[in-house]
């Protein structure tokens, strides 16, 4: 109720000046102690890549790329949080404006550029606001870092965060990275993926703790090469995959202001084509990799849509932006039922 009356300010703004002054004012309101450590629970949790989910909705990284607001998401309700895209070092992103509302298509454009704080910063964060819910770490390389050599930036932010989080993700799919969608496939992804899967035996033997690793792919393959892509994630003994990163199509719009900016497109309009992706994934993996399901989900409806193709766990970004935190345990309460 209260997000519907203030949303229309919100939307008076900048869109990333809003997003900004949304963040900003849950970090202060979490500093004074606003926020329980607390999450919803459902009628049963969700047992997934080894971890314990006290509900299956998450919240999508990108919202919070530093971990300034766990412990706020947490009080939502969210049965678990991931934050970043985080990079070794920290870096402003993209020029702006980089980020833009389709509000008739209830949709978001963004061309951030992974903007964020740097690694050390988020593990200082995950630090501060321990949580009684999964929060995973959302890992990618630096702008100026060579493909040739993302593997080390990589590599560099899974040794950082290991003790700290979770779950990580390996983003090698946002649209907003000049080639970092080349990191997909074939010998590309085996260098991303084979020096982190080997550097997990060793802190797991150091610190008696293997902590699950997922992909983040994108929605603009062709089912040829997802089927290659998902083969070889299997045979890499990836955890799981997450389903999807926001698309560069721009397919049965409707006419909206910005429609033509370049970037990753989010929201409804994802909804049919990240199904599919998820629906194709479990056709051709079964249970063998885990999905989460991101893109779209603005309803019950969508995010029970997402769990018939397949997908073991939800997470939301746009409906957020566009329903609210209320959303949550709206879903939470009609999944469960």
């Amino acid at each position: 109720m209260l997000y519907s009356l203030v949303r229309p300010l919100l939307f008076l703004l900048e869109p990333e000046f809003s997003h900004d002054l949304t963040l900003s004012t849950l970090k202060v309101l979490q500093t004074l102690g606003a926020f329980p450590q607390s999450s919803f629970t459902s009628s049963n949790t969700i047992q997934c890549f080894g971890l314990n989910f006290p509900n299956p909705v998450g919240l999508a990284a990108g919202l919070d790329k530093n971990g300034e607001c766990i412990r706020a998401w947490g009080s939502y309700g969210f049965g678990f949080i991931e934050v970043g895209t985080v990079t070794p070092k920290a870096q402003s992103g993209n020029v702006k404006p980089r980020l833009f509302r389709l509000k008739k298509n209830q949709a978001l454009i963004n061309r951030m550029g992974f903007n964020n704080k740097g690694i050390d910063y988020l593990i200082e964060n995950l630090k501060k606001f321990p949580m009684n819910c999964p929060v995973g770490a959302n890992i990618g390389k630096n702008r100026d870092t060579s493909l040739h050599l993302a593997h080390e930036d990589y590599l560099h932010c899974f040794q950082k965060v290991y003790s700290h989080a979770d779950y990580v993700t390996i983003n090698i799919s946002s649209p907003n990275t000049p080639g970092l969608k080349s990191l997909q496939h074939g010998e590309m992804l085996k260098s991303i993926i084979g020096p982190i899967m080997i550097e997990r035996e060793r802190q797991s033997d150091k610190i008696n703790k293997s902590i699950p690793i997922v992909v983040k792919i994108s929605p603009d393959l062709e089912l040829d090469e997802l089927k290659a892509i998902i083969d070889d994630l299997i045979s890499l003994k990836v955890d799981g995959v997450i389903a999807t990163n926001t698309t560069v199509t721009r397919d049965n719009l409707l006419n909206d202001k910005d429609v033509k900016e370049e970037g990753g497109l989010s929201g409804k309009p994802l909804f049919q084509t990240s199904t599919e992706i998820v629906k194709h994934i479990y056709q051709h993996a079964g249970d063998r990799l885990p999905i989460i399901a991101v893109g779209g989900i603005f309803s019950s409806e969508d995010a029970k849509a997402k769990l018939a193709a397949g997908a073991k766990l939800v997470q939301l970004y746009s409906g957020m932006i566009y329903r609210g935190p209320g959303l949550v345990k709206e879903i939470i309460s009609k999944i469960s039922a």
